[in-house]
């Protein structure tokens, strides 16, 4: 059941899930860092975003309880984020399909396909209301995606926090404090090298968002949630300098709800996959033999295994964050 109304200059819309349904697990691919301007999270378990939209710049709370979503937008975007809310919160997603591919490989032939199978299912059952929602905003899950090439995210958040605060603009309505909606791409091009420099992010991945801003509505007309159009957007978006098979992957996860796009190239994924689904770490080659039995939704079976809990053993020193500032 769907309705919508208007408040004054807020505008209400009332979805209801047709199955269990987890709100902070399906929007937490879009936080970028504990101090996200376009995030916050807060007491009462609302989540608030601040979004560009085709329409401008809004802002979406949303709250779950009762079996419904209360979806609360203020802003010239505020009719659009509505209208999309159900996509986003994985109205599109094929659960079902997932479910059924499951228990086909649990009953194949092939006993190592099965026991992976059965052990996936039983990840899926602890995560039950994941879902696998799309944005529809293209360019708003490639610029942080960018930022996170090859860095420990708290090299990336940082850089995300200083651009938004500088060259965002407050998000519209009763919006906690601190939140902002991200610049269009035109500022994003505009960006003198000395800020890059400020935010800690080197001209590597300053030239690489400043060009994918320059083809953003071709970027943009791709999102849909059919897998010709995620497809569309690989070429794309690889087609870029700068941007290759791990940034198209997770700009696809987040915007077009892909769950088939598991993120290649990734530090630390292959050798979890490796360990959770063998007891062994493997590389990337690996990693997408294991999950090839998973494939239309090798993506989502990572995300299973990433919120598994299940860890190989630390060796060696992490990687430190670098501080491009004080070059």
């Amino acid at each position: 059941m769907i309705c919508t109304a208007s408040t004054g200059r807020r505008s209400e819309r009332r979805w209801r899930p047709s199955a269990p349904f987890d709100l902070a697990l399906t929007l937490s691919p879009h936080r970028h860092g504990g101090g996200d301007p376009a995030w916050r999270s807060t007491p009462d378990g609302a989540i608030w975003r601040a979004s560009r939209t085709p329409e401008g710049p809004g802002t979406l709370r949303v709250a779950a309880g009762g079996g419904e979503v209360l979806g609360q937008a203020w802003g010239p975007g505020a009719d659009w984020l509505l209208e999309t809310l159900p996509s986003l919160l994985g109205a599109d997603d094929d659960v079902a399909g997932f479910a059924a591919m499951l228990a086909r490989l649990t009953g194949a032939g092939d006993p190592r396909q099965a026991r992976a199978a059965a052990f996936v299912a039983g990840l899926a059952s602890r995560a039950a209301g994941l879902r696998i929602g799309r944005s529809l905003r293209v360019f708003e899950a490639l610029a942080p995606a960018v930022l996170e090439q090859k860095v420990v995210g708290s090299e990336a958040w940082r850089a995300w926090r200083f651009l938004l605060r500088r060259y965002g603009e407050p998000a519209p309505g009763p919006a906690p404090e601190g939140m902002y909606v991200i610049p269009p791409p035109e500022v994003w091009r505009a960006i003198p090298s000395w800020d890059w420099h400020r935010a800690g992010a080197e001209a590597v991945r300053a030239r690489t968002i400043g060009n994918a801003a320059r083809h953003a509505g071709k970027l943009e007309r791709t999102a849909d949630a059919s897998v010709e159009a995620s497809a569309e957007a690989d070429r794309l978006l690889r087609a870029l300098p700068g941007i290759g098979v791990w940034t198209s992957a997770e700009v696809r996860q987040r915007a077009h709800g892909d769950p088939d796009a598991p993120s290649v190239g990734d530090f630390h994924i292959p050798g979890l996959v490796g360990y959770v689904l063998t007891g062994r770490k493997t590389d990337d080659d690996g990693m997408l033999e294991l999950l090839d039995p998973f494939r239309g939704h090798r993506h989502r079976v990572v995300k299973l295994i990433e919120l598994s809990g299940v860890r190989p053993p630390a060796r060696g020193p992490r990687m430190a964050p670098r501080d491009y500032r004080a070059f």
